[in-house]
């Protein structure tokens, strides 16, 4: 976990959420995706990608997890956060070099490269592994948490399920952040559940969350969409359509963030499991 000393108050992150209608299996047509809504919105800080999003969300990944060192969508990631000075966040299918298959939420950073010229990347393996679906019985869970420190925010990074989860996506002492990154697969069906947790995450938090979700379907499901971004008393700043592969926008601001703990100070009477 990386957890940052609070940077300066007027930080801003002009933050894109890229809602992908993903082709089941082909990284090749989901990263052309990707690059025709980057071009609907070119001057964001960061953008994000849903659960998945060069493949689908694969329950069973033998045959469609991308190799991490070969990963054609990782790779592109790095390419677009350095050629637009900017970063990427979103969640790959990965069989990674000890064999195991990692639900793996990158975060790509161009804007701070490393002292090889090469973007800066961190990554977050979801710790919730959906039962439900099966994704259990092939991945190996994450146990720890990732904060990244970013044009002045702290971001949490989350994966889909663990939405569900407030422990461990609670504010703590050892657990600083300003904005919560959510990226997912979540179904039609549950699409109730999705538009109450991230608020309630935002508010129970009094952080931004920036919640990407998919449209389209798959074998197994049919997705919505209606990815949304938060701000830290629940109120929608922007959202993509229901049904419809699209980009939403909003900068965010440090200030709301600090302005609103200082003057309503819920997080100082938060209980401490």
């Amino acid at each position: 976990m990386t957890n940052q000393p609070n940077p300066a108050q007027n930080s801003t992150l002009t933050t894109s959420i890229l809602q992908l209608d993903i082709e089941w299996g082909r990284p090749q047509a989901n990263i052309n995706r990707a690059e025709r809504l980057i071009a609907q919105a070119p001057d964001s800080d960061l953008y994000v990608l849903p659960e998945m999003w060069a493949t689908g969300f694969a329950t069973q990944p033998t045959d469609i997890a991308e190799v991490e060192q070969q990963s054609e969508a990782l790779q592109w990631m790095r390419q677009t956060a350095l050629s637009r000075h900017c970063a990427l966040s979103g969640s790959l299918a990965i069989r990674t070099a000890d064999g195991t298959f990692r639900n793996r939420h990158y975060f790509v950073d161009g804007r701070n490269p490393g002292a090889d010229g090469n973007a800066t990347e961190k990554h977050y393996d979801k710790h919730h592994l959906f039962r439900y679906g099966g994704e259990d019985k092939f991945y190996t869970p994450g146990e720890g948490h990732l904060i990244v420190s970013y044009c002045g925010f702290r971001l949490l990074l989350l994966t889909c399920f663990d939405l569900r989860f407030p422990v461990w996506s609670r504010y703590a002492n050892n657990l600083k952040f300003d904005a919560i990154v959510v990226v997912a697969n979540w179904p039609d069906s549950r699409q109730n559940a999705w538009q109450i947790l991230t608020r309630a995450r935002a508010i129970e938090n009094q952080a931004f969350l920036i919640g990407c979700n998919r449209v389209g379907r798959d074998e197994y499901c049919h997705y919505r969409g209606l990815s949304t971004i938060v701000s830290p008393i629940g109120k929608s700043l922007a959202a993509c359509p229901a049904y419809t592969e699209s980009v939403a926008s909003f900068s965010l601001n440090l200030e709301t963030v600090e302005h609103l703990r200082t003057k309503f100070r819920v997080l100082e009477d938060r209980d401490i499991l």
